[in-house]
């Protein structure tokens, strides 16, 4: 390379960088105006997820973008990335409290993942909250006595063993709630042990999220909704989309969408650590959607056995879904065995009609999250 074109490169890089520097300043900027959203969103008990409003201004930019010939898709991008650090950083600016009469609140396997996420966001609204583990329960007629919201967060295969052995005796007006993502079994156990009461919440979400804006909480109605309104409108507060089901539709649902799901990703796992490749030359080869396949792989068996043990075998039912997918697979094995290109045409156009509209939009959320895979390869 000529010194001539060094020179240049220096100039235009050097000019690059000040702009790059105006961009940090105008983004602190944003921040800070965003925070102070948050405190005046905060007082007036406003969720701090306003979909109709992101909705509204990320088109406007969208359409500004185009005009300056600026990607569209670039400045949503940017925009999605600052709100999430938005949302993040409102988190901590605490939350309204929504029932300042309540007593306090026990969290009945609060030493979890799970049960501190929950501790944490209801000492941010400001309630009073008390941890209830396993070596703790010579503390439990102390910490239940004027109790007013009890949450369980134990294993799915212990909750309704601890529903029944532990939470018999809680005051009447006391709220008694469970965490679990199977529902029929843990709200039928806490309606026969609980007069008071009784919600089944489930957190479509990891513990390991910055914040509830976005993330989705299923709600399953078990007695006298109108004593724990407070609690729907507070989740709400803290971003959580809420998703009314009843029991036995919420447990079919977990089937598909999480014991399948995580059965088949260990499946996968278990087959890849069998064949004995590396990880590492899978990667050096890998595409994008490749790389994002063996991350939730990563993602899964980065996390306790245990846990996804209770998801999977929490329900008889799931073994009939998962003999329906193995008996579907064993017959795209045939097809592969048989070099039926027709039979595999005609198959993929017809799960093509099936998803219909979905197929396009799944298509374009894929090709963001695929890009944001292409960077991580790149580093």
């Amino acid at each position: 390379m000529s010194e001539k074109t060094t020179d240049a490169l220096e100039l235009l890089r050097n000019d690059i960088d000040k702009v790059d520097q105006q961009l940090l300043d105008l983004l602190k900027q944003r921040l800070n105006l965003v925070a102070k959203v948050g405190e005046v969103k905060h007082s007036a008990g406003l969720p701090i997820y306003a979909p109709n409003r992101e909705a509204s201004m990320l088109a406007k930019r969208r359409g500004e973008a185009e005009e300056l010939g600026v990607s569209p898709q670039l400045i949503e991008d940017v925009l999605r990335r600052l709100m999430r650090e938005s949302y993040q950083n409102e988190k901590n600016v605490g939350f309204k409290q929504v029932n300042p009469e309540l007593d306090h609140v026990v969290i009945v396997g609060g030493n979890g993942s799970l049960g501190d996420l929950f501790k944490q966001m209801l000492s941010l609204s400001g309630y009073q909250v008390h941890v209830l583990d396993k070596d703790d329960w010579h503390l439990a007629d102390i910490l239940f006595d004027g109790v007013g919201l009890v949450i369980v967060s134990v294993p799915i295969s212990k909750t309704c063993e601890v529903i029944k052995q532990k939470l018999a005796n809680l005051p009447d007006d006391c709220i008694l709630a469970d965490l679990t993502s199977v529902k029929s079994e843990p709200i039928n156990t806490m309606l026969e042990t609980h007069s008071g009461p009784v919600i089944g919440l489930h957190p479509m979400f990891g513990p390991d999220v910055t914040s509830f804006a976005k993330q989705v909480m299923v709600i399953c109605h078990g007695r006298q909704v109108e004593k724990y309104q407070w609690l729907l409108e507070q989740i709400k507060i803290w971003g959580a989309h809420l998703v009314e089901a009843n029991a036995d539709e919420h447990d079919e649902a977990m089937q598909v969408v999480q014991a399948l799901r995580h059965f088949s990703t260990f499946a996968y796992g278990l087959n890849l650590f069998k064949s004995g490749v590396e990880i590492k030359q899978l990667l050096k080869f890998s595409s994008p959607i490749y790389r994002l396949e063996l991350a939730m792989v990563g993602r899964l068996f980065a996390q306790n056995a245990e846990l996804y043990a209770d998801i999977i075998f929490a329900q008889k039912q799931n073994v009939n879904r998962v003999e329906h997918y193995a008996d579907n697979y064993l017959e795209c094995v045939d097809m592969l065995k048989n070099m039926d290109r027709e039979l595999f045409v005609d198959n993929f156009n017809q799960v093509s009609k099936w998803l219909g509209d979905f197929a396009e939009q799944f298509q374009q959320e894929s090709r963001v999250m695929l890009q944001s895979a292409a960077d991580l390869k790149s580093r």
